[in-house]
């Protein structure tokens, strides 16, 4: 079984909604929304309705704000798991809901006001690249071949040789992508666990005590802003000048990628063991490989 890296996936996922295009979003006039899903679709949500007066949960706490909410935003790349449980639930107590997927066959389809369904393509588990980054470029609409060509002739000879010599890595991304973080972060718990440490935050963030403990074996990677404060070990990758979250988001993934690529294959050594134990544990079977 063929496990492709997280910079491949980028860039097949760039070329995909090239040639599809990405479904313009309709969120509804809602004064306060409830907006839910669960890890990364989580943080998608925080960034698709970044401004609004949302109230942001998760399968676990949705519940909690039902009576001060005026319409609802389930988003779920697969609309199974815990969807079709919330849309029943939203259904009943009569909030309206409109579900961000990319599943044409989502269960949760059936039980809400308008479904929207972003393209994706097959990737390893978790790497949710396509999803996710589909759905921000539905509320970003940056324009997916202008990042794909600015990966390739303003990022990609910038990717140094020598990415396996640290073994931990900061990210700085502006301040204005805080939202972006948590995506970053999550992708090196996935692919490096504690074997490779990943670090994110934004640059006023990273002026208080982040680096108090220095670490030569710790490189700052620098987005869109160049650094020159902090860390011995420093690199600036540049970001376009209109850039939103889904460039910062395709650029960050790629990079790590390619961190990944010059590392151990930790993540491909595993996934598949962890998709057995992964299968168990929520009770139906989860494919390294999710079509």
């Amino acid at each position: 079984m063929k496990i492709i890296g997280l910079d491949e996936c980028v860039l097949s996922a760039l070329q995909l909604f090239i040639a599809e295009g990405i479904p313009e979003l309709h969120l509804g006039s809602y004064d306060r929304p409830l907006v839910v899903g669960s890890g990364n679709a989580a943080a998608t949500g925080r960034i698709i309705m970044e401004g609004s007066d949302a109230v942001f949960a998760d399968e676990g706490t949705y519940r909690d704000n039902l009576d001060i909410v005026d319409g609802a935003i389930l988003i779920s790349a697969s609309g199974a798991k815990h969807a079709p449980i919330i849309a029943k639930e939203l259904k009943r107590l009569k909030i309206e809901t409109r579900l961000l997927t990319c599943n044409t066959d989502a269960p949760a389809k059936t039980l809400v006001h308008e479904t929207f369904v972003f393209p994706k393509q097959a990737e390893p588990y978790t790497y949710n690249t396509s999803t996710y980054m589909s759905m921000i470029l539905g509320k970003t609409k940056e324009d997916p071949a202008a990042i794909l060509e600015f990966i390739k002739k303003e990022v990609v000879p910038l990717i140094p040789k020598d990415f396996a010599s640290y073994s931990a890595f900061y990210l700085i991304v502006p301040s204005r992508f805080d939202a972006m973080r948590e995506m970053l972060l999550t992708k090196f718990d996935e692919l490096f666990g504690s074997v490779v440490n990943g670090r994110v935050f934004t640059v006023d963030q990273t002026k208080h005590a982040k680096t108090v403990v220095p670490n030569d074996k710790e490189l700052f990677i620098s987005f869109g802003d160049s650094n020159s404060q902090f860390g011995k070990h420093r690199l600036d990758i540049p970001l376009p000048a209109d850039a939103s979250y889904a460039a910062l988001m395709a650029i960050g993934y790629f990079v790590i990628g390619n961190i990944q690529k010059q590392h151990p294959p930790y993540f491909t050594d595993n996934i598949e063991e962890y998709v057995k134990r992964a299968s168990e544990m929520f009770g139906s079977e989860i494919k390294a490989i999710v079509e």
